[in-house]
């Protein structure tokens, strides 16, 4: 089993959702304090894992380690349209030998999304780092996790063992926090 951390990042609405409707981040959830934090967290990581739908789109992404989720494929591949990705479908193989075929055995994974992806690893994490910004409603949005909205986030995350640290003001005019959710036992970073 890889040394990895497994760390989870989203940011989403006063509603538990991380898409509109159209299963499209809108600008209305894009904030330049939550855009800094994801972005420094992402610079440390040393693989990155999301659905083929969720992307960071930074200016260090093409740098960056990662594994993407897809049903595309019987396993594990490498991907045609990106030198540093590996394509990984669960069903076929595991998120280790994924991480080896990666060549990623140690340090840090940041999972980014989407639903069904941040599901996949919620008894896995070692922090979850979950951003909401207070003031937006996205109705009939698309869920942050499964669960959601029938429970609250910070529900579903309590109901894998994780417990909440201290809420962290990135934008406050904007009231957009972000809380920590450790698995007992793990440090503060």
């Amino acid at each position: 089993m890889p040394a990895l951390r497994i760390d989870g990042y989203v940011i989403v609405s006063a509603d538990g959702m991380l898409a509109n409707a159209a299963r499209v981040m809108p600008d209305e959830l894009k904030f330049e304090a939550d855009k800094q934090f994801f972005t420094a967290a992402l610079d440390h990581a040393d693989l990155i894992v999301h659905g083929r739908n969720s992307y960071e789109d930074q200016p260090n992404s093409p740098r960056r380690k990662r594994i993407i989720l897809t049903g595309m494929i019987d396993a594990i591949a490498p991907d045609a349209s990106n030198p540093k990705a590996t394509l990984w479908n669960p069903a076929g193989a595991s998120f280790e030998d994924a991480c080896d075929f990666a060549g990623v055995n140690s340090g840090t994974a940041a999972i980014i999304g989407g639903p069904v992806v941040f599901g996949m690893f919620m008894d896995r994490y070692d922090t979850f780092w979950l951003s909401r910004a207070a003031r937006v409603r996205l109705p009939e949005g698309e869920p942050c996790f499964p669960g959601v909205p029938e429970r609250s986030p910070e529900q579903v995350l309590a109901a894998h063992g994780l417990t909440p640290g201290t809420i962290q003001i990135l934008d406050a005019a904007d009231e957009v926090s972000v809380t920590p959710w450790r698995r007992a036992g793990q440090r503060s970073r």
